[in-house]
């Protein structure tokens, strides 16, 4: 079967379609026949290295949703053909965490994609644990890119303890966390305000429900704090933005952050922080039963599963490309065939 190998960690370049066998699903894993997939910025970030993957060559892409093809010794539950989405986090099963489906604390958490081969392959194996039916009311198209972003979103936003009413300021509108996170902030009626680079994807972001829209290379912290200031901010943006996150947040407000896209350190002014109450909650991924609810929210229509384009399978680097352009709104979608 074909699968795209990365071969270093020179970015998408270092991408080449090989030829390897296909897996055998063990006890307790079934094989899934990839129909689409979906990038990410973890993608780019693991084609340049950061952080290094464990072996080459590797297998790129924690999204998928595609049809069960084999299925391993003991599997009850799933047939041949069934149709289903991949949630990309894969933890022991067995520690405290796992028990209580904590699995993101757990030691030996990996995401599909970066620690493990990933999706942007023919086929692949997963535990039956990692597989979720796909709800008919979802596209294929958005089933097999909407995952990884969505539970982020879902999790950030469940750690805050967002209420009904309440304004959210979300940095960054565009990319896929910040979409999915505006889309359900959106669904569970808080006040959604943006920001962006682009003023088009702040009409965009207006379009789909937002309040209002500031650009983010302004004063946007003022801006945000003369319309009553953010109950919450949701951050993935880092060191470029964190700064006038904090000045938009209201005095006791939550700040979320589940990356760093411009960067990996900031200089924290302390008084800023203690001054004003603040909180700032880091967060990542999500457990299997917020995938499970992510996937519910978009079945019903609570959140969206924005695809901007979407790539053939073999035109994968171009997708990489495109992607590390920042120009899509929501996800980049590769059809597998």
């Amino acid at each position: 079967m074909k699968a795209w190998h990365l071969t270093d960690t020179t970015g998408p370049d270092a991408l080449e379609l090989a030829e390897i066998d296909e897996p055998t699903p063990g006890p307790a894993e079934i094989r899934v026949k990839l129909r689409y997939s979906g990038l990410n910025h973890l993608d780019l970030w693991v084609s340049r290295g950061l952080p290094q993957p464990h072996h080459l060559p590797h297998i790129l892409g924690a999204d998928g949703a595609g049809t069960v093809d084999a299925v391993g010794e003991g599997v009850s539950g799933f047939d041949i053909g069934d149709e289903i989405i991949i949630d990309p986090s894969m933890s022991c099963g067995t520690c405290e965490h796992c028990v209580r489906d904590d699995i993101v604390y757990c030691s030996e958490y990996r995401i599909l994609g970066e620690h493990l081969d990933g999706t942007l392959t023919e086929k692949v194996v997963i535990p039956t644990i990692n597989a979720v039916r796909k709800p008919k009311a979802i596209d294929w198209d958005v089933a097999g890119s909407f995952g990884l972003v969505t539970v982020t979103a879902l999790r950030m936003l469940e750690k805050v303890d967002l209420e009904r009413g309440q304004r959210v300021l979300v940095v960054g509108v565009g990319g896929g966390v910040s979409a999915a996170a505006m889309s359900l902030a959106h669904g569970f009626r808080a006040d959604v305000y943006v920001t962006s680079r682009s003023q088009e994807k702040i009409d965009w972001a207006i379009g789909e429900g937002a309040t209002a829209g500031f650009l983010s290379d302004g004063d946007f912290g003022s801006e945000m704090a003369a319309a009553g200031g953010a109950h919450v901010v949701i951050e993935n943006v880092g060191p470029a933005t964190l700064k006038q996150s904090m000045k938009a947040a209201v005095r006791g407000g939550r700040i979320a952050i589940c990356g760093g896209t411009s960067g990996a350190k900031f200089e924290l002014s302390l008084p800023a922080l203690f001054f004003k109450h603040l909180e700032l909650i880091g967060s990542s991924m999500g457990t299997h039963a917020q995938f499970a609810r992510a996937t519910q929210h978009v079945a019903s229509g609570k959140a969206k599963g924005y695809v901007d384009r979407v790539f053939p399978f073999d035109e994968l680097p171009d997708a990489m490309r495109y992607l590390d352009t920042g120009e899509q709104i929501g996800k980049v979608a590769i059809e597998h065939g």
